[in-house]
């Protein structure tokens, strides 16, 4: 094969993928998916776990969805860290909202999906959370180091529970934003890392208060700003209709990412 034909096979490939859909990827992906049930008072807390293909132990995250619930774009994320190399552990936080309600997949559209999410008890959440950092500590095939990674709720999410849990790696935000009493961020121990679209002028006007907070209080917060990226990049931009600001901001802030974790 010469490198015209290779070259063109690579551009047919590349854009096979760019026109799948997120359930198409998930179900072409050759990692090992698992759904695992965790008793967290009472009720039953669900949870999409993705392996990588590796021969050592792997960091654990978890991945903490957007306000559309754990969909099938929070568990492509999932699948893609694990492709990246490590284990993610990516709980749905409106598990067991009824009892006609098990999963995100049993609400009738994202809409009913976000109005119940914006239902849940903030105690409820961190509890969820703690149970499936309980969890993640404990996989044989993880080395003990659990990071949280959220985006647009699961973002400050994400940022709120490193106001909770010291033992976590760190944490990285993408979209949220950051608790405003001084009381609960002086609690991190943690890095936090924040990840956002130029194009996101609600949350990017918290930022300078977060900033100057975090640095009044000597705690380690460092971000980046995707110029011409949306609310919600990192989806949008994985999308097959997605705009080309989109997917350079989506692209740009994984090679970020994984630079962070190396």
């Amino acid at each position: 094969m010469n490198i015209r034909t290779t070259t063109i096979a690579f551009l047919l490939m590349s854009f096979t993928l760019l026109a799948q859909t997120d359930l198409e990827v998930l179900e072409q992906s050759p990692r090992h998916h698992e759904w695992v049930e965790l008793d967290n008072e009472g009720k039953t807390l669900y949870n999409f776990v993705v392996y990588p293909e590796v021969s050592e132990k792997a960091k654990v995250f978890i991945v903490i969805h957007e306000n559309r619930g754990l969909n099938d774009w929070a568990r492509r994320f999932a699948d893609e860290l694990a492709e990246k190399g490590y284990i993610a552990v990516a709980p749905d936080l409106l598990s067991s909202t009824s009892e006609k309600i098990s999963k995100t997949s049993d609400f009738e559209n994202s809409d009913a999906a976000r109005i119940a999410l914006y239902d849940l008890d903030p105690k409820q959440v961190t509890s969820d959370l703690d149970a499936a950092f309980d969890y993640a500590k404990s996989i044989a095939a993880g080395t003990g180091e659990v990071s949280v990674i959220g985006f647009c709720w699961g973002g400050s999410q994400s940022f709120r529970y490193a106001t909770h849990n010291s033992n976590l790696e760190e944490a990285f935000v993408f979209y949220g934003t950051a608790p405003t009493d001084m009381k609960d961020l002086v609690k991190i121990e943690i890095p936090v890392y924040g990840f956002y679209g130029g194009n996101d002028a609600r949350v990017n006007s918290t930022i300078p208060k977060t900033e100057q907070q975090m640095n009044t209080l000597g705690k380690f917060y460092s971000y980046n700003i995707y110029e011409g990226g949306g609310h919600g990049f990192m989806r949008s931009g994985a999308q097959p209709e997605a705009s080309e600001e989109n997917k350079q901001a989506r692209e740009k802030a994984w090679r970020d990412l994984l630079e962070i974790l190396n």
